[in-house]
């Protein structure tokens, strides 16, 4: 019984891979974060483009500039507290473009196979973070799934379902069933 169970699981996971993404970090709306890797180009500066992670306190340091706030903010206000951070002294007018390279991870507890922090993957929902963790166990409730969204100490868990989104550095509780 329970193979039936990890084959329809495989399967069903296969087939979301097929399908488009049900949230994706590369939105506008993105909040980049401590561990995300970003590629900063300066347009015709080389020596001041390059791969940087954004450090706990949400800064990178860039070559000239220093530490620069972009955590907290979108792509485009990394770009532009790039862009001021290079006025002030370095260049007349630069041209900035950010990327994100690697994303943080995300985490999965409660009752997975194997719980822990996993690598963001675009278009990942619920069910792909729960293969991931290498399935459900045999005692979780498939119906009480948590979801903690941001790093705030005042973020609360939310109830989702299976098909719900995931984004870099979210918290997924899998409950666990009484009978």
């Amino acid at each position: 019984m329970s193979s039936w169970r990890g084959f329809w699981t495989l399967l069903a996971v296969l087939l979301l891979l097929r399908t488009p993404g049900f949230a994706r970090a590369e939105d506008p709306s993105y909040i980049l974060g401590s561990g995300d890797k970003l590629r900063v180009t300066v347009y015709q500066e080389t020596d001041l483009s390059g791969e940087f992670e954004i450090n706990g306190g949400g800064f990178i340091a860039l070559p000239l500039a220093g530490q620069v706030k972009v955590g907290g903010g979108t792509l485009r206000e990394g770009e532009a507290a790039i862009v001021e951070a290079l006025k002030q002294g370095f260049l007349k007018h630069p041209r900035v473009n950010l990327e994100v390279m690697n994303y943080r991870p995300f985490y999965i507890l409660g009752e997975v196979k194997v719980p822990g922090s996993y690598p963001y993957v675009n278009g990942m929902n619920i069910l792909k973070a729960v293969a991931m963790g290498g399935g459900f166990t045999y005692r979780a409730n498939e119906k009480e799934i948590l979801l903690r969204r941001g790093k705030e100490e005042n973020a609360q868990e939310v109830k989702v379902g299976i098909d719900a989104p995931v984004l870099p550095g979210d918290v997924i509780r899998v409950g666990e069933r009484m009978f």
